[in-house]
Order: structure tokens, then C-alpha cells, then sequence
């Protein structure tokens, strides 16, 4: 298979992210386990080594460059599918305490495996999101959460929001132009006790355009939310 080391640690120095030898050989070990895996599973539309190494590992990491995770950080990673971000954030980050989070089981021991290949340690959840997030030891006890979710940003909100501590921040990895999600999510950002702090915008290498959108819990989670899967859906905040 091909070896994207060089070419990753080029295009992360390129971007300001420095990856060393030792980071780079993992990285090319979780390609290797994901396009194997995915050959039996449904795992990555993105089956090109180059691809996986820039669309995948390089844009996970690119959160690094805008967020200060302080030693030994929380971050839950929401429907984490294939691992990202939080599986190349803990390459990048190994004291990070990492939860990933996920309804389907067959990605959480896919997700085993490769921890293991790696020599990784993180939590892996198998639960929905809203149920997690009314769960007593996942519910306000993260510093950090991420989502690479589709789900437009009121309805991520909700989804994510409740795993926040007070002062945490979730980090939405968003497409190009985010501006228009963001104002449709004000009412469930403030219903949900938190703020948005800011938007940072990158493109990666190949010219795809990203946007990462930071929100803040400033104020406790009011107890009627997350509110059941289908409530969330169907009536959005």
C-alpha cells in the first residue's frame, strides 16, 4: 500500500502542524487498517491513500492549529464513524483523554482494532448520542467535543452540546460557508446554554475549503434537553 507519510508530514508542515516520525508511521498504520477494513465494511467513501492522508488525517488535525487542548483535556468524539477526529487527535496528542462515541457497534470494534495496532488507549461508547448525553458519567463531563457530522449545526447542537462541562467547547467541522447553518442555530445554542465563540476557516492542499465552528457553554444545561432522537429531527431548536 502506498507509504503518504512524506507526504503528510509536507502538507501538515505546510499548514502549520508539525507531525514527527514516529506520529507519521501511525498514521500510515491507521490507513492501512481503515482501506482493509473497508474492503469488508462500509467505512470511507475516500479510498485513496493521498485522499485519506489529506481529507481525513490532515483536516482532523488541522483543529490543533485553532484550539489549545490543555494536557490531559476530555474530548468526546459524536458519531465518530471511522475514528475522526478523534482517533488522529490522539496520535497528534496521546495524554488526551478520548471518548468515541458511536450507534453503530461494528465501527467501535473496527475502532478497537486499530487502537490496539496503534498502542492507543481511548473509551469507546456504544450508545446514541441523546441517550449518551443523559447518561450521569458522560453527561457535562467534557472539556472538549467534536463532530464531523453531516446533521445540519441547530440539530448537531443538540446532539453534542449536552457532553460540555462548564467553560467546554464543541468544535463542529463544517464544509466551505458555514455562516447561514450558524444564524439557523442561535436559538438552539442559547437554549442549550452556550455561545458561539468563533469561526475559523482553512483549505486543505487539495483546494476543499473547511470550516470549524466553536461553541461555548457559558451557562448549565437545562434539564429538558437532549430530547428524544425523533424529537430532535422532526422539531429542531
Amino acid at each position: 500500500m502506498e507509504d503518504i507519510q512524506a507526504l503528510l508530514i509536507s502538507s501538515a508542515q505546510s499548514m502549520g502542524i508539525e507531525i514527527n516520525k514516529g506520529q507519521a508511521e501511525s498514521f500510515q498504520q491507521y490507513m492501512e487498517q481503515l482501506l482493509n477494513w473497508n474492503e469488508k465494511m462500509n467505512l470511507t467513501a475516500i479510498k485513496e491513500p493521498r485522499e485519506v492522508a489529506e481529507k481525513h488525517f490532515l483536516d482532523s488535525i488541522l483543529i490543533l492549529k485553532y484550539l489549545k487542548l490543555p494536557a490531559n483535556a476530555k474530548l468526546i468524539d459524536v458519531g465518530t464513524g471511522a475514528g475522526f477526529p478523534g482517533v488522529p487527535l490522539k496520535i497528534m496528542r496521546p495524554e488526551l483523554e478520548l471518548t468515541l462515541l458511536d450507534g453503530l457497534n461494528k465501527r467501535l470494534i473496527f475502532l478497537k482494532d486499530v487502537l490496539g495496532h496503534l498502542h492507543l488507549q481511548a473509551e469507546l461508547v456504544h450508545a446514541r448520542a441523546e441517550e449518551a448525553g443523559r447518561q450521569k458519567p458522560f453527561r457535562g463531563k467534557f472539556d472538549f467535543a467534536t463532530a464531523r457530522a453531516v446533521a445540519p449545526l441547530n440539530i448537531l447542537c443538540e446532539y453534542c452540546l449536552p457532553f460540555l462541562k462548564m467553560g467546554g467547547t464543541f468544535v463542529a467541522m463544517k464544509g466551505l460557508e458555514p455562516e447561514q447553518e450558524t444564524e439557523e442555530a442561535k436559538k438552539a445554542i442559547a437554549l442549550l446554554g452556550c455561545e458561539l465563540a468563533k469561526i475559523e476557516k482553512f483549505t486543505l492542499p487539495d483546494g476543499d475549503r473547511r470550516s470549524l465552528i466553536f461553541i461555548r457553554r457559558t451557562e448549565p444545561l437545562p434539564d429538558l434537553y437532549p430530547r428524544h432522537g425523533a424529537k430532535i429531527s422532526k422539531n429542531p431548536l
